[in-house]
């Protein structure tokens, strides 16, 4: 989409941190996030290539990736037609995840900040978008989702000097064929699943009945609630991945600080979302159950699509968040004051 106007100087911060800790941070402000922060609601995109392209040209500036497809006319003949992609950064196949993890820490901070933050991994099923959000066991491997939770926790611990107090809510669940699943619920076997509704509040906070929300107080008591998640996660064998994702999972935290000098308060929200993969039927031969499954994938993601480009159209009079779960859940985190960020998973399939 067309980048929207952007402010040409910075809007007046709503943080309330003192001014010598409000500008403190760990990382670089790169001139993306720059913009992502300047700009209330503003999506950036971000390519992040499983393997490399066979027909992939990337030019000097390294922000496009172009692809040449071919078809046969009427006639016979063979018509080469080229593609331009155009994202905010691209990492190429051997990026660390310590490179990606630093280009969205700045978000994560947004969200202590008080503000409601999403970033999303989309993608075609198998391109690695499970492992951008969680990664593998050892450390260096780990994902987005463990390593917002060690900022959190370490910036939360220095910021302790400053008279702030932070508590971490959680709570993880999936959009299984438009139904809402507690994945921190319990699983007693044979007991009826619960119906989730979700509501949104005058205050602008959004919650889910009967959704289980944990409190942390450590990476570690992180890691065994998102274990324990991921366990009863819907995942299926298709013909392009034998572990696909067959639902969208939403990762949220609920982000309470207080001032204990001051009284000053609010609280942000980080969503983390791991998109189930977009998927072409004939290519993943789904039949059946997983079909359903597909058609659902596919529509919902068509749903968020459609919710970005209204929201990047000025004077847009009607934003169709209703138009899906996940949407309608994302409604109060996806619009003005919100920070949103998209990577896209790349693969040669």
């Amino acid at each position: 989409p067309a980048t929207p106007h952007r402010p040409t100087s910075p809007r007046p911060s709503a943080n309330p941190f003192d001014p010598e800790e409000r500008y403190i941070f760990r990382h670089r402000r790169s001139e993306m996030f720059q913009k992502a922060l300047d700009t209330p609601g503003l999506e950036a995109m971000v390519a992040s290539q499983k393997q490399k392209l066979e027909d992939e040209r990337l030019p000097a500036s390294k922000e496009m990736i172009q692809m040449d497809t071919f078809r046969k006319s009427v006639t016979g003949d063979v018509i080469c037609e080229q593609h331009g992609f155009t994202f905010d950064k691209i990492f190429p196949p051997d990026a660390m995840q310590e490179e990606v993890f630093e280009e969205v820490s700045l978000l994560v901070q947004s969200a202590m900040d008080g503000n409601k933050v999403c970033i999303f991994a989309y993608g075609q099923t198998g391109a690695g978008k499970t492992h951008t959000m969680l990664g593998a066991d050892d450390r260096e491997s780990h994902g987005i989702i463990p390593r917002a939770m060690r900022q959190l926790f370490t910036r939360a611990e220095e910021l302790r000097s400053g008279h702030w107090d932070f508590k971490m809510e959680v709570s993880m669940l999936e959009i299984y064929n438009e139904e809402i699943r507690d994945l921190l619920g319990k699983t007693d076997e044979g007991a009826k699943p619960s119906m989730h509704t979700i509501m949104h509040h005058p205050d602008g906070t959004t919650s889910v009945s009967d959704l289980e929300i944990f409190p942390v107080e450590s990476p570690d008591a992180f890691a065994d609630l998102y274990l324990k998640a991921m366990t009863q996660r819907a995942t299926a064998s298709t013909l392009l991945n034998s572990q696909s994702s067959r639902s969208h999972c939403v990762f949220t935290v609920l982000i309470h600080a207080r001032n204990t000098a001051s009284g000053v308060t609010h609280t942000g929200v980080l969503n983390l979302i791991d998109l189930a993969g977009s998927e072409r039927v004939a290519k993943s031969g789904a039949k059946g159950e997983r079909l359903r499954e597909a058609n659902c994938i596919n529509s919902s993601l068509s749903c968020l699509g459609n919710v970005f480009i209204k929201l990047n159209t000025q004077d847009a009079t009607h934003v169709p968040y209703r138009d899906s779960k996940l949407t309608y859940l994302l409604q109060h985190s996806l619009g003005a004051g919100s920070r949103t960020l998209m990577f896209v998973n790349i693969s040669s399939e």
